[in-house]
Parts: C-alpha cells; sequence; structure tokens
C-alpha cells in the first residue's frame, strides 16, 4: 500500500523531528517549507539489520537530488534530461514495498523511474529488491511527494502510478486522500499532456472520489466498457496490498487516465 496517507513535509532524517516540531509557528516551518499536514506513518516495526545496511549504503546512490526544503530551499528545479540521459521519466507516487517499481523499472530499462515513498520501512524493502534485481534506472525519494511536485520541472513525467492508496475510510479522513486538490493540482502541472496516469483502488468509495477529482484536474478517464477498470494493465504486477485484498475479498479497480 502507498503511504499517500495523507501519501506524502517528510525528510528521511526521522532524528530531531520532535524538537523541530517544538520550534515550529502556527504557519511556518523552520526550513521556509509551506506547512503541509502528513497524517501517515514515517515508520513502522524495527528494521532488520540488512534493511539498515541497504539505508546506509544505497539510498544516497539512488537520491533525485536536493529535494525537501531543507536541502534546497530556493527551489530549484531538477535535471531530469542529466538524470535519465534525456529518457521519458515516470513516477510512482507511494511505492509501499517496491514491488512494482522495480519490476517497472526492469521491463522498462529505457525510462527513468521516480519513486517517492515517506514509510522508512518500504523504503529498506525497495532497496533489499534493487540489490537483488541490479536494476539502474530509478532514483528514490524518501519523502513527501509535494516535495518532488515542487522541483519537477513542468511537463515533465510520461507516465504516473498511484497504486494502492491508503483509503482513510472515515469520511471525516477523506480530504487526507491523495485525489484531492491539493495533489491533484501540482501532479497535473508535472505531467505531460497526452500522458497516462494510472491508479488501482480497491475501495468502491476511492474509486468514487478518484473518478470525481481526477477529471476536475484535466485528465480523462479511458474507460470505455467494464473491462477496462476490472482487468489490470497488460504490464501489470500484483502487489502484497493486492494480494491482500483478494483474500479479504475486496474487488481491485484497475483507472487510466490522460492528460488532456
Amino acid at each position: 500500500m502507498s503511504s499517500y496517507h495523507g501519501h506524502s513535509s517528510c525528510v528521511l532524517n526521522l532524528r530531531g523531528q520532535a524538537g523541530k516540531a517544538l520550534s515550529m509557528t502556527k504557519d511556518t516551518h523552520p526550513s521556509g517549507a509551506p506547512w503541509r499536514n502528513f497524517y501517515g506513518r514515517f515508520k513502522g516495526k524495527s528494521l532488520r539489520p540488512a534493511q539498515e545496511i541497504y539505508l546506509r549504503e544505497d539510498l544516497q546512490a539512488l537520491s533525485p537530488g536536493a529535494v525537501s526544503w531543507e536541502d534546497n530551499p530556493t527551489r530549484k528545479l531538477l535535471d531530469l534530461e542529466r538524470m535519465f540521459d534525456g529518457r521519458d521519466v515516470w513516477l510512482e507516487i507511494g511505492f509501499g514495498g517496491g514491488e512494482h517499481l522495480v519490476h517497472q523499472a526492469l521491463q522498462n530499462p529505457d525510462v527513468g523511474i521516480i519513486g517517492c515513498e515517506p514509510f522508512i520501512n518500504g523504503v529498506a524493502m525497495l532497496l533489499g529488491k534493487v540489490r537483488e534485481s541490479g536494476v539502474r534506472n530509478l532514483r528514490i525519494y524518501p519523502g513527501d511527494v509535494r516535495n518532488m511536485f515542487d522541483i519537477l520541472p513542468p511537463a515533465s513525467i510520461d507516465r504516473g502510478f498511484l497504486l494502492y492508496p491508503d483509503p482513510w475510510p472515515k469520511a471525516r479522513h477523506h480530504r487526507r486522500r491523495f485525489v484531492t486538490p491539493e495533489y491533484l493540482q501540482p501532479l497535473a502541472k508535472v505531467i505531460k499532456p497526452g500522458a497516462m496516469f494510472r491508479v488501482a483502488t480497491d475501495i468502491p468509495d476511492y474509486v468514487r472520489q478518484t473518478l470525481e477529482q481526477v477529471p476536475r484536474h484535466g485528465f480523462e478517464w479511458l474507460a470505455q466498457a467494464p473491462a477496462d477498470w476490472r482487468q489490470p494493465w497488460p504490464d501489470w504486477i500484483s502487489t502484497r496490498y493486492e494480494q491482500k485484498a483478494l483474500r479479504e475479498d475486496r474487488v481491485p479497480h484497475y483507472l487510466s487516465f490522460r492528460r488532456r
């Protein structure tokens, strides 16, 4: 499950967050960042020793550069042309354990892929898969995708993925979902006209909100028949979150949108 949770201002350095919080005012952050509520988790169970090694030894090499407000207060845009040698660039928002991200990187070596995930346990799981697979055409930002949206050049992303985001089932929490203007407006700015945006979810009300909100932000839903949202994409790999949904008799929905 992706951590857009409300997937998505966070940095990998979790130490000292409590102290920083005390120094925040109601409307400002010490880094100068805009105030952005984040409702998901940064860390779950204790990391295994191997995962600690992955984070220490591998994460920096896969960094897309300075993304957070602390590291990039002037919000200098990323140079994607240089980063990926002019290749198309895809973005996965909340990659969970990284199965889909690594799968797509392996299947599409001519594409550069950026994954954003604030949940550090998921980042550690991904790094293990990266080591095992040897993929090199991806970059990882262990933080809030809104920070990434700030510094992606306009109309620079050729495909986007939002796969099994946190559903926030209570009605009073629906505003925490990714499919709200706070996330969809900046997403629409960085997605190229004609580019695809894929959403997978097993929650009927998340489907409703997605179909209500995403088209309002410049995307066209491409379904023409029920099979278009009932059948997974040809290049799909079922994730552990989807398998959990199927075990619990929830029905996956695969929604395809195109940026107008």
